[in-house]
Formats: C-alpha cells, structure tokens, sequence
C-alpha cells in the first residue's frame, strides 16, 4: 500500500458551458478537500469487516471486491467495484463498523475522504451531492436487482447478468470490453453456485461467441440475450 499527498488547490472546478456533466473526479481532485490517495497492489485489503468506520472511499481507477464473511467463515461476494464507483459510504448514514471486507482485484487508485469531511462538502457542494445521491439511489436498485436474480433467475442467467455488470455493459458505446482478472471461484460466489457450474456455462458461452479469452475475458454485448430470453 502507498499513500500518495494531494495537492491543495484553493478553486474547486465546477460545471463548464460545453460541459453540463459535473466532473466528481476533477472535484474531488482538485477542491482542497481533506483526502489522501492510496495506492494498493492486487490481493491487499483496503478495510476489512469489523473495523471502525470512519471515513468513505472513491475507487478512481483498478477494481474492487466485497466480501462478508459470516459466523462460520463462508465467503459470499456481494459486489465489484470499478474506477468511479463510491464505497464505504456506510459510515455516514450511523455505520460504526465496516460490514464487509474490501480488497483490490488489480492495482488500485483509491481516493480516501474522513467521514467528516466528506458531510462538509456534500452539504457545501450541491452538484457533488446531487452526483453522489444519484450514485447511491443507483447502487440501491442494483441491490434489488440482484435480490430479485438471486430469487428468481437461473443460475446461467446470473452468471451472464454478473459478467456484464463487471464488463459495465451500457456505460459507453464499445460493444465489448475486457474484464478484470475474475477468478471462476469468485464468480461462483458473486451468483450463489458451484464453481463447476460456472465452468460448464463459461464454456458455453465461449462456443456461443458470447465471450472470448485473448489477454483476458471479453464480454460481448450479444451476452445480453441470455438475460433476457426467457
């Protein structure tokens, strides 16, 4: 792990005329805010369950997986985080202790923001705090989404919706994109299965052109058809 020093700038950028989109990262990057950037290599934890929860974490770049453990040590995956997302945001709505473990997937860039500061500057900055409850209210109808597949769907028809997600299907216009290094194992814990029914349909879906292996996984949108056919 290696913490890098943040540059103070007095001027916090806002929204320009060509661009109506409020930039978090150039915010959070250039307003001064109390923060420090952290630097973690694959396989360090960030935080882990139980710790004291004190303050909230920007992931600008690599990727990131929770995981909770329970009483008699079985793992469950509940979510992966890519470059932009937000997280241990708990501690401000009254979570004292971290409920789950975070650790970097791949080389990570995380912008670390105390608890305190972070109130101040949602309640100064109102695009940040109308950027950060739109990402909250998101990450809220993620979570009954997969509620809802983990109640109702296959488990082919998770493990497709979780390797789109972890492609970010629909964040841009590129019709595939290469996933971070995603173990089948982890895969099985994302979706509530073996992870030898994983490989059965990770080969599946290899002859089906769904996904490809070249320097990594690619994840083609036509995946998509596995979600919706019924």
């Amino acid at each position: 792990m290696r913490t890098i020093a943040s540059p103070v700038i007095s001027k916090p950028k806002r929204k320009s005329k060509q661009n109506n989109v409020f930039d978090a990262q150039a915010f959070l990057d250039s307003a001064g805010v109390a923060r420090k950037v952290v630097q973690y290599q694959k396989g360090e934890k960030i935080f882990s369950q139980g710790e004291l929860a004190v303050s909230v974490m920007y992931l600008q770049k690599g990727g990131i997986k929770l995981a909770v453990v329970n009483q008699v040590g079985k793992e469950a995956v509940v979510a992966i985080l890519g470059g932009g997302d937000f997280f241990g945001e708990g501690c401000l709505a009254g979570q004292h202790v971290r409920m789950a473990t975070a650790t970097a997937i791949t080389p990570s860039s995380v912008l670390v923001i105390e608890k305190n500061e972070m109130v101040r500057v949602l309640h100064a900055e109102h695009a940040l705090s109308d950027r950060f409850m739109a990402y909250m209210l998101s990450r809220n109808i993620r979570i009954e989404e997969d509620l809802i597949d983990q109640l109702f769907n296959s488990s082919e028809k998770r493990l497709a919706r979780a390797l789109l997600l972890l492609a970010r299907y629909g964040k841009d216009s590129q019709p595939e994109k290469m996933l971070p290094k995603v173990s089948q194992e982890m895969l099985a814990e994302m979706i509530g299965t073996t992870r030898s029914r994983v490989n059965f349909f990770m080969n599946r879906f290899k002859k089906m052109g769904f996904i490809r292996q070249n320097g990594g996984l690619h994840v083609h949108s036509s995946l998509l058809s596995v979600v919706l056919h019924e």
